[in-house]
């Protein structure tokens, strides 16, 4: 049943847009502030939260904490109930520190296989399982348990459970988390649960994965998986992602060996929301140089999902990213004033922006693409198992209507029209809709961190 429809259209002034977009604001007032009214998916009033997402936003005074690194990060998060917080983040906070805060090595978190006390390291792992001599199966044995363990060592210190009703907020314009895993999700991994947490004006950097798992059945060459999102939304409603940078710097992938002739990544997603997670805005954020950017939905037989995935993209800078821009299943996502650029770089690594994937249903408005003339418009999508998208108001390299082009058609030209134009729902939760036009300037002015 398509709920939308019942639902009166709520629109933010443009006044009210410019304000939220473009503001300077101290920490106090960014942490104070829950969605507005119509912002998108996270702002949908249900009984458990009537006025939307709100995060930490009525936190008490003795609820608002001021953290410069991982160790007290965690610690003001660790309150045993869901009394509202707000989390401020100042400097740098790198994830891969020990329990007095000195960094952590790769090296640091080697483990031994538990049943053999074989020792882990990455020399040896190859040694056993190249496919020239283990085959074309999947790794079994002393060393891959001691890589699993090794691996397990590592996320106990990356991986950050945020709890219910908080908000987190950096401190100024370069407030930084490296290497770590927001994990946006509550005690239960069935059904959904409104989280209703804000993570406002911060830069994540280089989230990596020290010992990722080969899977030579993946493709078919194999490949090197990742295990850790930036932030990952699962089995969670009402959460408002705004206003952030995400990028790979120091682990980029140009900087990544090749083993196995695979690139040997390090990188999952930076930002997945999956697991009937429902009622998400994802907006004037910056993301770039990373290869799978952002799955909506986990897997093709996750029916779950049926009626959740409610998300809004709106007024992102996707700046040479591979594919996933998003990749969505079953969800209802509003893509709409998103500014989507490839270098001659990014242009080499393309694959895709939007995955259609099995009972998506996509409404694309007013996108911009900056492109090198390599890539073409019938790129831009992707099927994966979907039948059907709405696109309107693409531009490609230019802000006139010459610039005007019909994605979907480009598609289905260069496939064999394999998608069918239209979805069953119309947004009405969202800002006003920008003209083409002006996408570029208003998301190169706006997106990431404030000032």
């Amino acid at each position: 049943m398509n709920t939308t429809r019942h639902l009166l259209p709520v629109v933010l002034s443009l006044a009210a847009l410019c304000a939220l977009s473009a503001t300077a604001s101290s920490p106090s007032s960014l942490g104070r502030q829950p969605i507005a009214a119509g912002d998108g998916w996270a702002s949908l009033p249900t009984d458990a939260l009537p006025q939307g997402t709100t995060g930490g936003s009525a936190a008490q005074p003795s609820r608002v904490h001021r953290v410069r690194d991982r160790n007290a990060l965690v610690a003001a998060l660790a309150y045993p109930d869901a009394t509202p917080k707000i989390i401020e983040i100042e400097g740098v906070l790198d994830a891969n520190v020990d329990a007095q805060g000195d960094a952590l090595q790769c090296s640091d978190y080697h483990r031994a296989d538990p049943e053999s006390g074989t020792p882990y390291s990455l020399d040896a792992f190859l040694a056993a399982y190249d496919p020239a001599t283990w085959g074309r199966v999947d790794p079994d044995g002393p060393l891959e348990r001691a890589r699993a363990a090794s691996a397990a060592a590592q996320q106990s210190r990356v991986r950050i459970r945020i709890p219910a009703n908080t908000t987190i907020v950096g401190v100024g314009g370069d407030a930084r988390v490296r290497g770590a895993w927001f994990d946006i999700r509550p005690g239960s991994t069935s059904g959904n649960t409104p989280m209703n947490v804000i993570i406002r004006n911060l830069t994540f950097e280089d989230t990596f994965d020290c010992f990722p798992q080969w899977s030579p059945g993946d493709g078919a060459q194999g490949n090197w998986n990742a295990l850790y999102d930036t932030i990952s939304v699962r089995n969670a409603t009402h959460v408002w992602i705004d206003h952030n940078r995400f990028a790979d710097i120091q682990t980029a992938d140009d900087r990544l060996p090749v083993y196995f002739g695979r690139l040997y990544q390090v990188h999952d997603g930076f930002l997945d929301v999956t697991n009937a997670s429902d009622l998400v805005t994802i907006s004037w954020n910056h993301f770039r140089d990373h290869d799978k950017a952002m799955l909506v939905g986990s897997s093709d037989g996750a029916s779950a999902d049926r009626g959740k995935l409610r998300l809004t993209l709106h007024h992102n800078l996707f700046e040479d990213l591979d594919q996933r821009v998003p990749r969505v299943r079953y969800g209802q996502v509003h893509v709409y004033n998103n500014a989507y650029v490839l270098t001659a770089a990014g242009a080499v690594r393309y694959g895709y922006s939007w995955g259609v994937g099995v009972e998506s249903q996509i409404f694309a408005e007013n996108n911009h693409f900056r492109v090198p003339g390599a890539v073409t418009p019938d790129l831009f999508i992707e099927r994966f198992n979907g039948q059907s998208i709405h696109a309107e108001g693409s531009y490609v390299n230019g802000v006139t209507a010459r610039n005007a082009v019909d994605v979907l058609a480009a598609f289905n030209a260069a496939n064999g029209d394999t998608l069918v134009a239209g979805v069953d729902w119309v947004p009405v939760l969202h800002g006003p809709v920008a003209p083409t036009s002006k996408v570029p300037a208003m998301v190169a002015r706006g997106a990431g961190p404030f000032d």
